[in-house]
């Protein structure tokens, strides 16, 4: 695990300019963190180049993408994606004809969870095959992409690969009750991890989450080299989660969702970039504030910590904030202020049900019932003074943590020293409230 290092200054102006590369090392869905990575590379007239997971025929086969869909992928990108599926984990595989991952769950009851065990190897054997399937394609990328970075070019590469859920029904309703159960619905998430269906989410987690980044700096290191001796410069970014520092009684500290189970994953992810650092490999994992996106919607509570990024841009930008404060007010109903918003977010943040699960050096923490009800109830309680449920103060800002990270990240990643650094809410509001980001504002 990464001693806390949180990126104190705004990055130096990096030296990416037209006809450097960024590549997009996870397809691109929906809305979320990496659309700031594409966004700023295009702002400095890099050509963005975006890979896919491909999709799984009604046999299972995993195929690339069709013209169809290839086009609607490119659309949404804005740009060329290289079409070798490069969808990770193993819950699809099934090695020497045995059942695979999913199809050994198909007909388990998630009441059962307790007692579910799996073909004995079944899960090692399938893992392997993953991982085979996975670093072939990633062989077939860099060969790609040997043709397409010009000689002389500067090349970034940003791993947004996470998550790892596997792929049955099964596991839908057992991890809302992790999540978001309460009352005779809560399930605490340490014997759940404890399970064997729990240590099968942690090998999955840690195969799609962080060893997708192993095998992407093993599997480009001829086309690193390549980039370097034409005297280009390649840098690797991923994206991390291991809590956020936010402005709570006039001082910033460090603060995590909990439970946050695939925090073990993103320290492995860590502890990978730091290994490639050693072999003086530019690899930086840039660890972000939550936000709330379809993806984490599971995480019902995990928006909580976005609300008192309002009070850091006030802080930093002064009047500059008025416009973003002014959209975040007009979504709330008659009568509800921002700052009656903020004041009953930070009660839940500063209770002692909250602050006595955070430990650094013992992240991440499991969950208990009292705290689990306390954050939900408020998260719910936050939600219901907006007058449009699909239209959330948490949604403005989370634009504006995915626009200022991936600017952040682009920028960071020309120069960046460590392997695993934090980019809190005083960085955020750093850089909204300079030139360089004024823009994010808007």
């Amino acid at each position: 695990m990464s001693d806390y290092c949180p990126m104190t200054a705004l990055p130096p102006v990096p030296g990416y300019k037209t006809g450097d590369v960024l590549v997009l090392f996870g397809e691109l869905f929906g809305r979320g963190y990496a659309n700031g990575l594409v966004e700023e590379a295009k702002r400095l007239g890099m050509t963005v180049l975006g890979t896919t997971v491909g999709r799984r025929d009604n046999d299972g086969t995993l195929r690339p993408l069709t013209a169809g869909e290839l086009a609607e992928a490119e659309g949404l990108l804005g740009g060329s994606i290289l079409n070798i599926p490069l969808e990770a984990g193993f819950d699809m595989e099934s090695p020497d004809g045995q059942p695979s991952v999913a199809e050994q769950l198909k007909k388990a009851k998630p009441d059962d969870w307790r007692q579910i065990s799996f073909v004995a190897d079944s899960i090692e054997k399938a893992r392997a095959a993953g991982q085979a399937r996975f670093c072939a394609n990633v062989a077939l990328l860099a060969n790609e992409l040997e043709r397409r970075i010009p000689a002389g070019a500067n090349l970034l590469f940003a791993h947004t690969m996470a998550g790892g859920i596997p792929r049955a029904r099964f596991f839908m309703p057992l991890l809302n009750r992790v999540f978001k159960g309460t009352g005779d619905k809560y399930l605490a998430s340490e014997p759940f991890w404890q399970s064997g269906v729990g240590q099968l989410c942690d090998i999955s987690f840690n195969e799609v989450t962080a060893d997708t980044f192993r095998y992407l700096l093993d599997g480009t290191e001829s086309l690193r080299q390549r980039v370097t001796a034409a005297g280009g410069k390649v840098a690797y970014s991923a994206y991390g989660y291991h809590g956020t520092g936010i402005l709570l009684d006039g001082e910033y500290r460090w603060q995590s969702y909990t439970p946050y189970l695939q925090g073990f994953a993103k320290m492995r992810l860590e502890d990978i970039a730091a290994e490639a650092r050693q072999q003086g490999i530019n690899a930086t994992v840039f660890n972000c504030p939550e936000i709330q996106t379809n993806s984490s919607a599971l995480f019902l509570g995990v928006e909580l910590s976005l609300y008192p990024l309002l009070r850091s841009v006030r802080a930093a930008a002064g009047d500059a904030a008025a416009a973003l404060e002014t959209r975040c007010a007009e979504l709330l109903q008659e009568g509800t202020t921002l700052e009656g918003l903020l004041a009953e977010a930070e009660a839940c943040l500063n209770a002692p049900l909250i602050t006595s699960a955070l430990e650094f050096a013992a992240w991440p923490q499991h969950s208990t019932k009292e705290q689990m009800e306390l954050m939900l109830a408020t998260s719910n309680r936050l939600m219901a003074l907006h007058r449009d449920q699909k239209q959330l103060v948490c949604a403005e800002l989370s634009r504006l943590v995915f626009r200022a990270t991936g600017r952040l990240i682009v920028q960071g990643s020309w120069s960046s020293q460590q392997a695993a650094t934090w980019l809190n809410h005083d960085l955020l509001a750093a850089l909204v409230a300079d030139s360089r980001g004024a823009d994010l504002l808007d």
